[in-house]
């Protein structure tokens, strides 16, 4: 089994920064894809950005030139730091990783989420 642990939420004013860390553990063979998700109150989960095992990344349009995802492979850890926050970028966070088992299982791990809160 594996587990995600993220960190780094917090409250920040309009136009501040924040650097998320989402580090796994447990039974992994192998992390493919490592994506962080949010989701505002009374709104769907949205894509934020993702990034591949050779580093090819993907990001919402909404946080184009903001938003940066990074991972160590080492340390089984994704990045996301994000610059020049706006009142809309608050939600919950989650990291997702598509984790392969020893036994050939693949599936996606989720974090239990964090905090983003921007003041206006």
């Amino acid at each position: 089994q594996v587990q995600l642990v993220e960190s780094g939420g917090g409250l920040v004013q309009a136009g501040g920064s924040l650097r998320l860390s989402c580090a796994a553990s447990g039974a992994i063979s192998r992390i493919n894809t490592m994506a962080w998700y949010r989701q505002a109150p009374g709104k769907e989960r949205e894509l934020v950005a993702a990034i591949t095992t050779r580093s090819i990344t993907n990001y919402a349009d909404s946080v184009k030139g903001r938003y940066t995802i990074s991972r160590d492979n080492a340390k089984n850890t994704v990045y996301l730091q994000m610059n020049s926050l706006k009142p809309e970028d608050t939600a919950v966070y989650y990291c997702k990783a598509e984790i392969s088992s020893a036994t050939g299982w693949v599936y996606d791990a989720w974090g239990q989420g964090t905090q983003v809160t921007v003041s206006s």
